[in-house]
């Protein structure tokens, strides 16, 4: 089924019990996910990351682009069990739509697994959705200020590539999330938890998100900036995560 993400979370108990409860292959394509723009505070789809990974059985995703939508597309429909795509409106940097080619042979995505698209050593990014992007174009901006980073653009928010996030976060102790959802319950709380069940310890951590407000009406672009979820937010975070590690070193 297709459906607003504001307006499925109305519909959030019988998702649990008519759904997830039986685990039936249920395909949720979630539209008009994160800032929407100018629709009015009730129609910003910043919750849905939150309340879906909190169901049992669902499998939660968000694409960084077309091409990827697609391919999780194909994932969903041979999922046998509750599945979610998660889709922004839009067809800019942080849309759905970014340009990007759509392959002929669209293969499915191993269920729980990111990838790793830039490699750096001082910085670990790791982002879901639209906010893949961003970070991409804060991964630019960060080389031009001598600060080199590792992209991931993690694709699940449930389950977590716990293997790929905890290997390289003990590699990387220095750790931005970012999400366009609320922070609360959220893509970047699901990988606290992970690097807690995973046993990984005295890592630096900004979780960039929207803070516990309501989205106002406005363009998407000024809202990101407004609510700092865009790519000046991430280069921010990334100087200041870069600066109290290097002065928590020297201390010790």
């Amino acid at each position: 089924m297709a459906i607003y993400s504001t307006i499925l979370q109305r519909a959030y108990d019988q998702i649990l019990h008519d759904v997830c409860l039986e685990a039936l292959p249920v395909v949720f394509a979630i539209d008009r996910g994160g800032i929407v723009g100018e629709d009015g505070s009730t129609h910003q789809g910043v919750f849905d990351l939150s309340y879906m990974r909190s169901l049992p059985n669902m499998v939660l995703m968000a694409p960084k682009d077309e091409n990827e939508l697609c391919r999780m597309l194909v994932t969903a429909f041979a999922h046998n069990g509750p599945i979610a795509v998660r889709y922004p409106r839009g067809s800019t940097r942080g849309g759905s739509a970014t340009g990007t080619g759509i392959n002929k042979n669209i293969v499915p995505i191993p269920v729980g697994k990111g990838e790793i698209l830039k490699n750096g050593d001082d910085i670990l990014i790791l982002a879901i959705g639209s906010s893949v992007a961003e970070a991409l174009a804060a991964h630019d901006k960060l080389l031009e200020k001598g600060i080199s980073a590792t992209v991931v653009n993690c694709r699940f928010v449930k389950p977590l590539d716990k293997d790929l996030i905890g290997a390289l976060s003990r590699k990387i102790p220095r750790i931005i999330t970012v999400e366009e959802n609320v922070r609360q319950g959220g893509f970047g709380s699901a990988v606290l938890e992970c690097l807690s069940d995973e046993g990984v310890t005295g890592c630096c951590i900004e979780r960039i998100g929207i803070p516990d407000t309501f989205v106002e009406h406005g363009p998407q672009d000024l809202l990101r900036a407004e609510y700092g979820i865009d790519e000046t937010a991430i280069v921010n975070a990334a100087i200041r995560l870069n600066d109290k590690c290097r002065i928590k070193k020297d201390l010790t």
